[in-house]
């Protein structure tokens, strides 16, 4: 059958690249930062179209005293079981589909992924982006990762994005997590209602293992949608950012969780 994949396009070098302007000096402007990680068989900037949404809305939040560094790195290259062993963009194996609470993990690739992106973070800081200015996060694979980068890093961090995504490493996830430097960083974590391909059931007893073992301040919300992104999603998105970037956010409750958001033609990139 087809390779299984959730977008595509042509990888280079440069798509994962920072897409913004330098640093500023001491004095200057705010500077914060986001590390995007896409899906299967997809590339960073096929992501593009996030910076695009978002950053007018930061722009009518911040002002132009406030810089964005956007990031969105390449997963390697890699073999993937479900796809017979096929060489895609993949941050870590895929063995069982759909994913399920009883798909199986790849330990080994999701502990380089992490790696992979610890050092995408220690090079904003060496850069002189404030660690506690930077949000990780990611859709499907590269929200995965994005879970067990922040709850896992000595690094603080701004807040954590998991969209349609899912937690490897459960059975010391929440151990891990308390042990961190992120053990209070807040999470958005958004999911489509419908999705067939990272079941719903992922994001239910993920947010409940959170809930109950951790102390992580969870946004948690579903959308009618499948395995993609929502234009809802992306408002909710839009108002967590802006508030974990805020100078008070670590003071904020974490929100309830909210019931489906309306259907509604869902944004690219799949």
């Amino acid at each position: 059958g087809a390779a299984v994949s959730v977008g595509g396009c042509d990888v280079s070098e440069e798509s994962g690249k920072m897409i913004a302007g330098k640093v500023a000096e001491a004095g200057g402007p705010r500077v914060l930062a986001l590390i995007w990680m896409h899906g299967l068989g997809d590339c960073g900037a096929s992501w593009a179209s996030l910076k695009q949404h978002l950053d007018p809305i930061f722009l009518s939040k911040f002002g132009r005293s406030t810089q964005i560094e956007w990031k969105f790195p390449d997963a390697p290259l890699a073999s993937v079981t479900i796809n017979g062993g096929a060489t895609m963009t993949s941050w870590f194996d895929i063995i069982d589909w759909p994913i399920c609470l009883a798909s199986r993990d790849d330990e080994p690739g999701m502990k380089a992924s992490i790696e992979r992106i610890q050092k995408e973070i220690d090079q904003l800081v060496a850069s002189g982006i404030p660690s506690r200015n930077i949000v990780v996060g990611g859709f499907s694979q590269g929200g995965a990762v994005a879970l067990n980068t922040v709850y896992r890093s000595k690094t603080p961090l701004a807040a954590c994005v998991c969209l349609s995504g899912w937690i490897l490493l459960k059975d010391d996830f929440a151990k891990a997590s308390q042990a961190a430097a992120n053990a209070r960083t807040p999470l958005f974590w958004g999911h489509g209602l419908f999705d067939d391909i990272v079941l719903h059931e992922q994001q239910t007893e993920g947010a409940k293992l959170i809930q109950d073992n951790t102390k992580i301040p969870l946004n948690s919300r579903t959308y009618h949608c499948g395995h993609s992104s929502h234009p809802l999603e992306i408002e909710d998105l839009a108002a967590f950012l802006v508030e974990a970037w805020s100078a008070d956010a670590a003071e904020s409750p974490a929100p309830a969780p909210q019931p489906p958001a309306d259907a509604a033609t869902a944004s690219p990139p799949l």
